[in-house]
């Protein structure tokens, strides 16, 4: 089901100063998207670090998502989301959803805490 943290996301107002930032701590841009969004642009860049093996940092100038968010990689968002979504105190926050990359699901667990799901 759930395979291993893809990524945190962390929202930053100055995306440019903070990349360059985690530049200088050893992180590299893997990838950018840049997409429309409610407010004008909105940026997202993909940082690995030196040990390649572990999940990413990406930064997001997202206002409307100004917090951080924990991405889990699943193989299927969908069919997870069907296994998970009549489990008790689970709330979904968005159900699964077409990205540039596979599909997305948000939901709270019964503890509070948001996860992003990733995937196919």
């Amino acid at each position: 089901m759930i395979r291993k943290i893809e990524c945190v996301c962390v929202f930053t107002r100055d995306i440019a100063a903070s990349a360059t930032f985690y530049a200088s701590l050893g992180l590299q841009q893997a990838w950018r998207i840049d997409r429309p969004g409610a407010n004008g642009q909105v940026s997202l860049i993909g940082l690995k670090f030196p040990d390649a093996t572990g999940c990413e940092l990406v930064l997001s100038d997202n206002a409307d998502v100004p917090l951080t968010e924990i991405e889990l990689l699943c193989d299927d968002v969908r069919a997870t989301y069907a296994e998970l979504a009549g489990r008790d105190g689970i709330s979904w926050i968005r159900e699964p959803f077409a990205t540039e990359s596979g599909h997305v699901a948000v939901m709270e667990a019964p503890d509070g805490n948001v996860f992003v799901l990733v995937g196919a």
